[in-house]
């Protein structure tokens, strides 16, 4: 009878615990899958194509399994590494990232290992020597290389996962250091950059790999934040009603009004929060202005903008 209890207080321990993953893994959705699998094919294409034939290194893992692939047996090959280190790195982030996440990461990573294999070793395309597309080229292949894989690496982003695991290391592990997670992933890059330096004998490549490190960079932003960032309006005014009515009729879209005091009048005030394009600021000025000449605006940029169904 004890043990029964046992069982049963240890099933619904473990059922307690293992909920959460469940309900998260009805979260996931067919087309963030699909989507996936063409991030990790432009990732393959990208590294495979333009960035490993002529020497050059990617950025985090998939950098450092390019300089070990060079290092090591041949049977070692570049997307065995990319496998065998950035799973441990995802499954060891689970707790902090979600399953949703997780699933979606190694999901990614598995396409971009295959790509990088089909590519490499099955399809008929020579990229021993060369780049099939730039040639020997290192500044064409650091520059379309870097696009092409951060394009890849940014569809990974914007569809729920991540394509290297030193991103998800970042995430748990730069707070702690007092450092910010940008910082963390570009501290391991000159390291490795570094590192490839010494062990290739050559600064030629690091240099240049250093090139494809900002360009995906840039086609990350690119790709997560998009190329017309919208502007977000903090309109300190004594008459929200007037400007809130104007604003919306000009614009047609919403605003939101946040009651507030000013520090120096203390008088009673409102924050009109208003999301506009570039091409809208002077218009929105004007608006603002003809109602209340006293207002006071600050105007910042907007990465994305999400509205609900």
């Amino acid at each position: 009878m004890a043990d029964k209890k046992v069982k049963h207080s240890l099933g619904a321990k473990i059922k307690k615990a293992v909920k959460p993953y469940l309900l998260e893994l009805k979260e996931l959705k067919v087309k963030n899958f699909l989507m996936l699998i063409i991030a990790g094919i432009v990732n393959a294409f990208g590294v495979t194509v333009f960035i490993a034939p002529v020497g050059l290194y990617d950025s985090g893992i998939s950098g450092t399994s390019l300089l070990l692939s060079q290092v090591t047996p041949e049977w070692m090959s570049f997307s065995l590494f990319l496998l065998f280190l950035n799973l441990p790195l995802f499954l060891f982030g689970l707790k902090k990232q979600g399953v949703a996440f997780t699933v979606y990461s190694v999901f990614a990573v598995a396409i971009y290992s295959l790509g990088a294999y089909l590519i490499t070793d099955v399809l008929p395309i020579d990229v021993s020597l060369m780049s099939p597309i730039a040639g020997d080229d290192l500044l064409l292949c650091a520059i379309f290389g870097g696009l092409i894989s951060g394009a890849g690496s940014g569809l990974t982003i914007r569809n729920g996962g991540a394509i290297d695991g030193m991103e998800v290391m970042a995430v748990i592990f730069a707070k702690r250091l007092g450092l910010s997670v940008g910082t963390f992933v570009m501290g391991y890059n000159v390291v490795l950059y570094i590192i490839c330096g010494i062990v290739m004998n050559s600064w030629i490549l690091p240099l240049y790999s250093i090139v494809t490190y900002y360009a995906g960079l840039k086609s990350v932003d690119f790709i997560v934040e998009g190329l017309d960032r919208s502007k977000g309006v903090m309109i300190v005014t004594s008459k929200p009603e007037q400007v809130s009515s104007a604003l919306i009729q000009e614009f047609g879209c919403g605003t939101t009004k946040i009651a507030a005091k000013g520090g120096f009048s203390n008088k009673d005030m409102a924050l009109v929060y208003f999301v506009v394009n570039r091409f809208q600021i002077a218009k929105m000025k004007n608006v603002v202005h003809r109602i209340d000449s006293k207002a006071y605006l600050t105007i910042h940029e907007v990465a994305d903008v999400f509205k609900g169904e």
